[in-house]
Order: structure tokens, then C-alpha cells, then sequence
């Protein structure tokens, strides 16, 4: 049952993130083409997640009541659509359309909360960061085909990388359907016996400070990571004079790195280190990689930028899912898994109007100065989580406390 789960989240995670990878390296391109500016790039990719940070932490409790698979159903319906709406408006030059796209995909963008709650259904232990870790993986290897998959397809006809993102999320949501369990309700092996129910309110469960610290870094990494979507692509070309083709391989590498990380890596650290020791690791090589990149004036640089950021992603996303899951309790790992999304929700959805004014005003080295400073505030939360190292929440243990 569990490597089933695992290998249909994976195929899940991999196809839906192929069609993100397609579309949104190129979007700064699509903007321009219609008459937009930086700071409208920003606007649209800040109206995805403002729609996302909303939806999420609702999805979640959805999936906690009524089931992963309906949920991750649901998010794959709402996906297609956008792209169809995507293609549409780029047929048409409509920016209104596009925004309109980008806010339905933002609605309905609850499947990696839901896919994360599957694995911690599913997991424990040990093996829980290396599920996590499985998802990475997905998303990772998603990324280095889909900015590549765009560049290629982008020659053809601007509706082509949309259509072909749609297209890829249509066969994620019939896989789905026909082959993914239902995994809300399982009960582990070490669950076996009597099982005292979480009696913490979502309030109480959410206010954990391991959760909180959390969402903290959740904020902070997405942060970074939306300085890499809306500036990377207007740096590359302002400095580099790079197009379409070079800004999906830089991306690839970007996706590559995060791979790596995600495919093993995370589980052989996972057993030797501390989660909080991870996440120091983590953070110190995204702030690295946002400092080479501001400062990059020549490819080698740039790309060791790139590689460093990469790498730090790979290791922070799946160990902050860890540890939000095993402070969750049973019973709330989607709504706590939607809770600490909506933190990356909340970056994402200032962080992209943020990047592009300063890219705007102060430059395009600007947005991943601001990137860096954000690792460092990161690696502080990091570095007070390892003083802390509270344990996971044990509901036979609070119950006789």
C-alpha cells in the first residue's frame, strides 16, 4: 500500500510540476509580449498565490474530512482549466485573461499539501523525510523538464507550452482517478492498539512553536524562491542578453539541483542529522546562491548561483513537510500541511510585486540582495529550532500530562 502511494503522489507531483515548469519561466516573456512590465509579471504570479495562500489551509481540512484523492482530483480539474485559459489569452494578447488564468490555478492549487498529507498518512519515522523527499523528487524532476519542454515548444506557437501543460495535467488527473488510493484513515503499525485522539484545537495545534517556526521558514524560503521566478529570467536577459531557450536550461539546473537533493540525498542526511541541522544546511546555501546571483556579472557565477539555491530548496521544503507533519497530530496532517503552505502562500504572494519593483527601481541585481537577507533570517529561525528541538506532538503523552 505505502510504495503505492508513494509511486502515484511521485507521478502526481512529476507531471503537474512539468506543466508549472512549462509555463512560468516563460511568463515574464508572455507579460511583455502583451504590453506588460516587471511589476506586472509580479502582480500575476502575486494573484496565483494570494489565491493559494486563501485556498490551501481550506483544501487541507477538505482532505482531513473528506479524502486526499477528491482534493488532488479537484486542484487537477481547476489546473487544466487555467491552462486552457492561459492558451486562450495568449492566442488573443488578453493580460486581463491572464491574470484571470493564473487566479484560477491559484484557487484550486491544493494537490501538494493533500499529496503531503498522503505520504504522512502513509509514513513515519525515518521514512517520513524520505517521502517527503519522494514528492521533492517529483517536483524536482518536474522542474528540469518543464522549463526545457517550454523553451523547445515556445518556437512552435505561443499557445503550444500551454496547451502541452494542460494536456500533462489532463493525464495526471486520469491516473489519478483510475489508480491513486485513498489513504485518509489508514492506521501504521505503530498505531496499532489504542489510539488517543488529538484534543488540541487547530489554534492550540498550529500554535506549537515547532509549527510556527515552520511557517516562519516556509514565508522566508518562498521568499527567495519568487526572486528566482520573476527576476531570473529579466537578469539573465539584461545582463546576458539570454532569451527564452537559456532562461528554461538555467531553470532546468535550478530543478536539477533541487533533484539531487530530493531523489536520496534528503533521506542519507534525514537518518544523520537533525531536522533543525538540515534546515541550518538549507539555508546557508540559498542565501549563497542569492548572493552569487546578484551579484553575477558572467554565466559561471550565475549558474553556481543557481546550483547553490537549487540545492538549498531541495534540502529546506521536504524537512519543513517532516516536521509540520509530525507536530500535526493524527488526524490534522492536511489542514496543518495546508496552514504551513499558506505561509509559502503568503511569500508568494508579496514576494513576486516585491521582486519586481526592485528590479524596477533598484536594479536587477536588487530582488536577490533582498533574497539573501531573507536566507539570513531563515538561518537564524533555523539556528533558535535547533536550541529549541521540541518533539513531535505524542497524544497519549499530552493526554496523561
Amino acid at each position: 500500500m505505502k510504495s503505492r502511494v508513494l509511486l502515484f503522489v511521485f507521478l502526481t507531483v512529476f507531471l503537474d510540476m512539468i506543466g508549472f515548469g512549462i509555463v512560468i519561466p516563460l511568463l515574464p516573456f508572455y507579460v511583455r509580449s502583451m504590453g506588460g512590465s516587471a511589476e506586472t509579471v509580479g502582480l500575476i504570479l502575486g494573484s496565483f498565490s494570494l489565491m493559494q495562500m486563501i485556498a490551501t489551509p481550506i483544501l487541507g481540512r477538505l482532505s482531513d474530512r473528506y479524502g486526499r484523492r477528491r482534493v488532488i482530483l479537484l486542484s487537477l480539474v481547476g489546473n487544466a482549466s487555467s491552462m486552457l485559459l492561459f492558451a486562450f489569452a495568449a492566442e488573443h494578447s488578453l493580460l486581463g485573461w491572464l491574470f484571470a488564468s493564473r487566479i484560477l490555478a491559484g484557487a484550486t492549487a491544493g494537490n501538494l499539501a493533500a499529496c503531503q498529507a498522503a505520504v504522512a498518512d502513509v509514513t513515519d519515522g525515518p521514512t517520513r523525510a524520505a517521502g517527503m523527499g519522494r514528492i521533492g523528487a517529483g517536483i524536482g524532476l518536474g522542474l528540469v523538464i518543464g522549463p526545457v519542454l517550454g523553451s523547445v515548444l515556445s518556437p512552435i506557437h505561443p499557445i503550444a507550452p500551454p496547451l502541452a501543460a494542460g494536456a500533462l495535467v489532463l493525464l495526471d488527473l486520469v491516473g489519478v482517478a483510475l489508480f491513486m488510493p485513498e489513504t485518509r484513515g489508514i492506521a501504521l503499525p505503530e498505531d496499532a492498539g489504542v489510539v488517543v485522539p488529538d484534543t488540541r484545537t487547530l489554534a492550540q495545534a498550529i500554535a506549537d512553536p515547532s509549527i510556527l517556526s515552520v511557517m516562519a521558514m516556509y514565508f522566508l524560503t518562498f521568499l527567495c524562491m519568487t526572486s528566482v521566478q520573476v527576476a531570473l529570467p529579466l537578469l539573465v536577459n539584461a545582463r546576458l542578453g539570454w532569451g527564452a531557450r537559456e532562461v528554461g536550461q538555467v531553470f532546468g539546473l535550478y530543478g536539477l539541483m533541487a533533484l539531487i537533493v530530493q531523489g536520496g540525498l534528503i533521506g542519507r542526511l534525514s537518518r544523520r542529522f537533525t531536522t533543525a541541522h538540515v534546515l541550518v544546511m538549507g539555508a546557508v546555501s540559498v542565501g549563497l546562491g542569492m548572493a552569487a546571483i546578484s551579484d553575477a556579472q558572467a554565466p559561471a557565477l550565475l549558474l553556481l548561483g543557481v546550483a547553490l539555491a537549487g540545492f538549498g530548496v531541495g534540502l529546506t521544503n521536504p524537512t519543513l513537510a517532516t516536521l509540520a507533519s509530525q507536530h500535526a497530530g493524527r488526524g490534522r496532517q492536511g489542514v496543518i500541511l495546508g496552514v504551513a503552505q499558506s505561509s509559502g502562500g503568503a511569500a508568494r504572494t508579496v514576494g513576486p510585486v516585491w521582486s519586481g519593483m526592485l528590479f524596477t527601481r533598484l536594479g536587477p541585481g536588487a530582488p536577490f540582495v533582498g533574497g539573501a537577507l531573507a536566507a539570513s533570517l531563515s538561518l537564524a529561525v533555523a539556528i533558535a529550532l535547533q536550541r529549541r528541538a521540541s518533539p513531535p506532538y505524542d497524544g497519549a503523552r499530552a493526554a496523561v500530562s
